[in-house]
């Protein structure tokens, strides 16, 4: 294959950390070193016994094996795909990293950014002109202190899921949903999961609409630590959650199955959730649409976007950097990725492609007006309480939903107080 970027376009940068890890002597590199202007793609250094390590989920492992196999053949790197359970890679990655074991390479989710770079365990990545070929909102994801830590591969996102049989129109807003909901006369007018414990992860939408995100969100799309769900907004989507609760339309007795199946079985016209479910939906004819607003603002849920991390402790960062950047961010790779996850692709190319699927298309459409999840660590700090109080608001434990909220909000800050 041709390299998009020349392979030592990023040595200036990296070359004092390969150094240090690869344990040689740092004055060793003469000052001969070619400029990238000097040394072209033809002319791009190839490996003498190098070698990469990159840990993959059984998921991702075909599409990355391809890649790695081109890899190997112009380059003459040694490959080694060592296959993980997905849940058990991040912590493995925290434990072996500074020990200065682990992959050179894994797997993983944008939110686990936050802890990975606090454990100093990831490496920057040097994307070049590469960058411009990716969606915007999924280099946010991977984006720390203007850093991008990630080679993203996919975006994934919730979207309102409409059977059309039941609902030929796209609803504007939450009440035009109720409405057509409760005008098609099924048992539900609108399935939401919630559950006892809440699910402030499908519920985040309305509550952006209100205009009380989690967290004060930087110009480049990185959060501050700076509390955004109090105040009035805050109040105002408490004491709309009452209101829904009351009337029946959201109930915590609905979780994710309960969810599933009543949509499946012709109960509702709409289900809030992600591409993860429509294997579930087989035989309905479905639209993906935006999530209607119940405020005045935008319904934003959030975005999840998977990707390759570079270990902080690696020896091979040039390698590693040329394996993500020239093989990893090809059509070929993400779509090979998009085609063994159903996620659509972080690459523009890779994602006007497979958007000739509607569906995919659809939860494109709406991913690219989300945000990303929260990746900094203070983000862990909020899911004991921020749920649980939604339900509660709900099911009416909580009597009065404003002040419910408030004690939500002064709990979130006294644990993020705790763990400075």
């Amino acid at each position: 294959m041709r390299r998009s970027i020349p392979f030592v376009a990023v040595a200036l940068g990296a070359a004092l950390t390969l150094s240090a890890c690869g344990g040689g002597d740092a004055e060793e590199p003469e000052a001969a070193e070619p400029t990238a202007e000097e040394t072209t793609d033809e002319e791009a250094p190839e490996s003498e016994g190098g070698s990469l390590t990159i840990w993959v989920d059984e998921t991702r492992q075909k599409a990355v094996e391809a890649a790695a196999a081109d890899f190997e053949a112009e380059t003459g790197t040694t490959v080694e795909l060592v296959q993980k359970n997905f849940d058990d890679i991040r912590p493995d990655f925290l434990a072996q990293v500074p020990t200065g074991e682990g992959p050179d390479i894994t797997v993983g989710a944008h939110d686990w950014l936050g802890g990975l770079t606090a454990n100093g365990v990831v490496a920057p990545i040097e994307l070049g002109d590469a960058a411009e070929g990716f969606e915007e909102v999924a280099l946010q994801a991977f984006t720390q202190d203007g850093q991008v830590y990630g080679l993203p591969y996919a975006v994934e996102n919730i979207a309102l899921i409409r059977n059309t049989d039941l609902a030929p129109e796209a609803p504007a807003t939450w009440d035009d949903a109720v409405a057509a909901g409760q005008a098609a006369g099924t048992p539900y007018p609108i399935l939401i999961q919630m559950g006892e414990t809440g699910d402030p992860y499908t519920m985040y939408p309305f509550q952006t609409s209100f205009g009380a995100p989690v967290f004060v969100q930087n110009e480049d799309g990185s959060y501050t630590p700076e509390l955004a769900l109090g105040g009035e907004a805050g109040t105002a989507f408490a004491t709309w959650l009452q209101e829904q609760g009351q009337a029946g339309v959201l109930d915590t007795a609905v979780t994710y199955d309960v969810a599933v199946e009543a949509f499946a079985n012709g109960e509702s016209p709409f289900i809030i959730g992600g591409p993860w479910m429509i294997e579930s939906f087989e035989g309905l004819n479905l639209s993906i649409d935006p999530i209607p607003a119940a405020g005045d603002q935008p319904a934003q849920p959030f975005v999840g976007v998977q990707g390759f991390y570079i270990s902080a402790q690696t020896e091979n960062e040039l390698l590693a950097n040329d394996f993500l950047v020239n093989f990893m961010a090809t059509e070929e790779a993400q779509t090979a990725l998009y085609e063994a996850g159903g996620r659509p692709p972080a690459l523009i190319a890779a994602a006007d492609a497979a958007s000739s699927d509607p569906i995919t298309a659809g939860f494109r459409a709406v991913g690219s007006d989300a945000v990303p999840m929260p990746s900094i660590p203070e983000m862990g700090s909020v899911w004991e309480f921020w749920g649980v109080t939604e339900a509660q608001i709900v099911s009416g434990a909580a009597a009065d939903p404003a002040a419910a909220w408030e004690q939500m909000v002064a709990d979130i800050q006294a644990a993020l107080d705790a763990a400075a």
